[in-house]
């Protein structure tokens, strides 16, 4: 133990001082960079932050910034009336309904249970302006979307199959035919529309004849898997478009997510800016979704649903009253029923 070599041995105090005198002033290291410890991935709260990004380049992650096709649309629909206003060519008696003292009409298409059949129709003619009204300045078309490289059938593929744009009643019979195989929602559509516009925003391309029905089957594809607990697989794909291969789906669903960025969230606000753009679209072509007067059925459950958001707030507004307040300055606050007529 009184070896000097022994490791429990210790310096004097004096020895100690001496050490520290000969130390250097403590610097602090400069800090290192993802680049310089390899570490380049991107944080969730960076993509979360959609406040730092330009609101027009990414409509579909923004809840604020105006939807493509919604803008897209607005010029045919300018062009529309501008056409019925210089022809004095009107279309005649307004068929819509409207809400009297006695009855009231509502249509069964709500945020959190759309229509199944007019929300397809609203998709079809979104992604119909699309195409229509797409930029035409030579941007690229991607191999995996072409139709003339990868056909959904066995039938030849025209030679001039990317110059004639579809029809709406075309791509609807696509859609809903998808929707029906599938067993799909109303809602798997709207997030459908999501993702087909995210595509055109992040891999910089346009929706053409040549690729449209690629596109809108790939966005299909993803939505149902992200939005249905019980997605369909690939192979039931297969079964739908008889001619396609297993190998040729998973490569689209593949090269889907990457060019998304694997960024397929869809938070609440986006999708019920979607889907109120697309009730605003429909309006302004004139495809309103079908009006039934409201039932006594109906009735009860809206005043069912009414009086549980009442009873749930009650306690709230009590805790938001004053519990004393002074005669000199009075102030009370009175709750009032909202009556609809």
């Amino acid at each position: 133990m009184g070896n000097t070599t022994s490791c429990c041995v210790s310096s004097s105090p004096k020895h100690r001082r001496s050490n520290h005198s000969r130390l250097e002033p403590y610097r602090p290291e400069p800090e290192l960079s993802r680049e310089d410890t390899g570490c380049n991935l991107q944080h969730i709260s960076d993509r979360e932050n959609l406040d730092d990004l330009p609101m027009e380049y990414n409509p579909s992650d923004h809840p604020r910034a105006s939807t493509i096709f919604l803008s897209k649309s607005q010029t045919d629909v300018r062009e529309k009336r501008k056409s019925l206003y210089i022809n004095h060519h009107y279309p005649g008696p307004v068929r819509r309904k409207y809400s009297s003292c006695s009855t009231i009409f509502l249509d069964d298409s709500t945020v959190s249970q759309p229509n199944l059949k007019y929300t397809i129709k609203c998709v079809a003619l979104a992604i119909y302006y699309h195409i229509k009204n797409r930029d035409i300045d030579g941007r690229m078309l991607l191999d995996i979307f072409d139709e003339k490289l990868h056909p959904l059938s066995k039938s030849e593929v025209p030679a001039d199959y990317d110059k004639h744009d579809p029809e709406q009643k075309q791509i609807y019979r696509f859609v809903r035919t998808l929707f029906s195989a599938a067993q799909l929602t109303a809602e798997c559509a709207i997030v459908t529309l999501v993702y087909l516009e995210r595509l055109l925003t992040y891999a910089e391309i346009d929706i053409c004849p040549a690729n449209w029905k690629r596109i809108v089957l790939g966005a299909i594809l993803l939505a149902s898997k992200v939005w249905d607990d019980q997605a369909v697989w690939n192979v039931d794909y297969c079964q739908i478009l008889k001619d396609i291969t297993v190998e040729d789906m998973n490569e689209l669903e593949r090269q889907f997510l990457e060019l998304l960025q694997f960024n397929i969230n869809v938070p609440s606000s986006v999708y019920a800016k979607y889907y109120f753009d697309l009730r605003s679209l429909a309006e302004a072509n004139n495809l309103s979704f079908p009006l039934e007067p409201l039932s006594r059925d109906k009735a009860q459950k809206l005043e069912a649903i009414s009086r549980l958001c009442d009873d749930k707030y009650k306690d709230l507004r009590k805790l938001a009253k004053k519990r004393s307040v002074s005669a000199d300055n009075l102030t009370v606050v009175r709750w009032c029923p909202a009556i609809i007529s």
